[in-house]
């Protein structure tokens, strides 16, 4: 016999607080699929009492041909925790177009019994979300290639004449001129920005440490526009490789961190903290891939700032959308490019003193070549392998 009692968390009071305050529905399955446990949340999800749902089994709420029965079954026999994304559990039951996100957990002191977390705001949504931002930012390419020729070659003219003029013009109208070549220098530096999105090269991939290129890219940060800036790190030493073109992945999270600086710089005490994990259960279904893509490597900056508007949360990898006064609204979009051509996604979740871009990304092959002289993540996570 189980040996959860019905709401017997461990705990006590406190424990079941904070498992009542999650937005999110979350259920504690036995070895025999007895939900001995249900928080605040889940009864609104199930549309029952938890005092309904201790007792009775999950296939009392869900179809046994559901996806959550073959999740649950799948944990049982692998012992090991999955996420899946946009699961169908409509039922007459608890209702129609009950699309969710599933969590499922083992509970290591119970062998069989389970924690299921469901997340009715799904992140597939925010995948969803992924791939228009990339279909935004390619669509900058046309015009990037446009402005190239038809832009460029006549602000040349036009800065090279007022360089001429103000030769020969007076004191007042020398100022004139010296504005006409800022703006035409202005204007040009904006096109070459907009003109990296033509760039359809395939991505040139090998084998990268990512600890190597967040250290370098703190490193960057610490000696400019983030010196005033405490930074700190969670990283998972024994993170596999990611699959990459270093100088990118270098110039996504300068980008990031070059936000995150900004974004606390009015904080009392700006923060920045760098995080890796591995999350083995995360799989994305590509438009026009056969199978589902494993993105199990999650890298993440996190700043203290304000926060970004709510409304402009959808629209952040957007071209030319920006919340700086003086920001051209590309730097998130070129960022959006760089990741989705690596076949990752990133996403941001935001809200007043804390903002998170969360980047997802496949692991690099066992075969697949490692740039000269860089160390491998297995290395750092060996003393021995460093000295």
């Amino acid at each position: 016999m189980s040996r959860f009692g019905a709401g017997q968390i461990k705990g006590g009071d406190r424990a079941l607080q904070v498992l009542n305050t999650i937005r999110d529905a979350v259920i504690l399955l036995d070895p025999d699929d007895v939900i001995r446990f249900a928080n605040l949340e889940a009864e609104y999800f199930f549309l029952s009492s938890s005092t309904h749902l201790e007792g009775r089994t999950i296939a009392d709420f869900v179809p046994f041909s559901s996806p959550l029965i073959a999740l649950i079954r799948q944990v049982r026999e692998h012992g090991s925790p999955i996420n899946e994304y946009r699961v169908d559990l409509s039922s007459p039951r608890i209702g129609s177009e009950r699309i969710v996100d599933i969590h499922v957990t083992p509970v290591s002191e119970e062998p069989g019994a389970m924690v299921i977390v469901f997340r009715e705001r799904s992140m597939a949504d925010k995948f969803d979300r992924q791939m228009t931002h990339r279909g935004a930012a390619r669509s900058v390419t046309g015009l990037a290639a446009m402005l190239g020729h038809e832009i460029k070659n006549p602000l040349s003219g036009i800065r090279g004449a007022a360089q001429l003029l103000e030769a020969s013009a007076s004191d007042e109208d020398r100022a004139l001129t010296q504005l006409i070549r800022a703006e035409a220098d202005r204007i040009v530096s904006l096109v070459d920005r907009m003109e990296v999105f033509s760039d359809e090269r395939p991505v040139e991939r090998h084998a990268v440490n990512i600890h190597v290129v967040l250290d370098r890219v703190q490193q960057i940060a610490r000696t400019g526009f983030a010196h005033d800036v405490r930074f700190s790190q969670d990283y998972d030493p024994s993170l596999p490789d990611v699959a990459g073109d270093q100088d990118q992945l270098i110039q996504v999270f300068l980008n990031l961190v070059k936000n995150a600086a900004e974004a606390c710089a009015s904080a009392d005490r700006p923060q920045i903290r760098l995080r890796t994990a591995y999350r083995p259960g995360v799989h994305l279904s590509i438009p026009g891939a056969n199978e589902r893509v494993s993105l199990p490597l999650e890298f993440s900056v996190e700043d203290n700032g304000p926060g970004v508007p709510e409304d402009m949360q959808i629209h952040m990898f957007d071209p030319f959308i920006t919340t700086k006064t003086n920001g051209s609204g590309l730097g998130l979009a070129l960022v959006a490019k760089i990741v989705g051509d690596h076949g990752g996604v990133i996403e941001c979740d935001s809200a007043p003193g804390r903002t998170v871009f969360r980047i997802l990304m496949p692991a690099a092959p066992a075969s697949m070549p490692r740039l000269s002289g860089e160390p491998a993540a297995a290395a750092l996570a060996n003393p021995e392998a460093r000295s």
